[in-house]
Formats: structure tokens, sequence, C-alpha cells
């Protein structure tokens, strides 16, 4: 299974997200995260992540006569390459990015569940902003915003920290426009008389 075919999955993409940070975490831990899926669902997509390389098992307990393992995210497996990235049909984005929102709702939904939850002192955001940009400004500000990012991907679980879901989209509303032809010095000569 390619990696957009073991990622491109509501579930799997929630368990991915849980295990973000370097946490260890258990399949009963995980179902609670993910309590509208049963429990039989949510341990066969962990088998699925396990044999994709993209969790491994970091640690085997006995507990009650049964052996419980602690998952690990293998965070340089669970990315879909730009090899696999550049042979996408527009049907496979579009079922790609239909899984991502999918996921982003489920995540949001389940947010919005908690007993406390405040999206206000929370600091939620959902805006959209629609942007001019020249490839070399989209460029730029993609730089820019992997710059911000990537140094807090490595930040770990602490009692200050919460998870937060960080989504960064862009694609473009409209094709470029083409610049207006300009009028020669002949055919603005023409128009003159």
């Amino acid at each position: 299974m390619n990696s957009l075919d073991l990622l491109a999955h509501p579930i799997r993409l929630r368990i991915v997200h849980a295990m973000g940070g370097g946490r260890l975490l258990t399949t009963a831990q995980l179902c609670a995260r993910i309590p509208e899926a049963s429990k039989a669902t949510v341990y066969r997509h962990i088998d699925l992540l396990v044999g994709g390389g993209v969790l491994e098992v970091a640690e085997e307990r006995r507990v009650r006569g049964a052996v419980e393992r602690h998952y690990r995210l293998r965070q340089d497996r669970a990315v879909i390459g730009s090899e696999v990235v550049r042979t996408l049909t527009a049907e496979d984005h579009r079922q790609a990015f239909a899984t991502a929102m999918t996921a982003l709702l489920a995540e949001f939904t389940a947010y919005l569940d908690r007993d406390r939850a405040d999206p206000v002192a929370d600091r939620v955001g959902y805006r959209q902003h629609a942007l001019w940009l020249s490839p070399a400004e989209l460029e730029e500000l993609i730089g820019e915003l992997r710059a911000a990012i990537a140094p807090k991907l490595a930040n770990q679980p602490s009692p200050e920290r919460a998870q937060y879901l960080l989504s960064p989209i862009h694609f473009p509303l409209e094709a470029p426009q083409a610049e207006p032809e300009r009028p020669t010095a002949e055919a603005e000569q023409e128009t003159d008389t």
C-alpha cells in the first residue's frame, strides 16, 4: 500500500494526528480519542499503519494477562512524498482533500463535544484569506510557513502544552490573468485618426 492509500483515510489520519509529538499511546487510548469508530475499526487501522511502517510498537507490557502495546509514530513515514504527489490525478487529489476535510471536521467536532471546549479561550481559528500571489511570492510564503511550523513539530507533550491541529491549505481560486495586450504605435495612430 503506497503512502497515499495508507494515509488517505479519515480514521488513520486521526490516529496519526493523535500520535504526534512523540506520544506513546495504546490502542485503548486511541479508541478513546476516536469514540465514533468501533474498537474493531480502530484496531484494524492501527494494524494497517503498523504494517505500513507508519506506527511501530515502542513497548509491550503484560496487563491482567493480556499484552498491552504502546505505539509510536514514525514521523518520517507519515508523509505523502513528493514523488507520489507528482503521480496523482485530479480525482486522486479530490479524494485526498475530501479525506483531509473529513478528518478535520471529525477532529473539530470531537473538540466541540468536550465538556470544557472554549473556542475563544483556546484561540480556535478558521479564517480564510484570498491572497494575490505570484509564483515567487507563493514559494516565499510556503517557505515562511514551513520555517515557522517545522521547529514546533519536535515539541513533546508537556503539562503546559495542548495539542493543536494546524491545517495550512492553499490553492489558486482562479488562473493567473494574462497581461492585456498593449497596442503598438501603429495601432495607436490608426485609432487616433
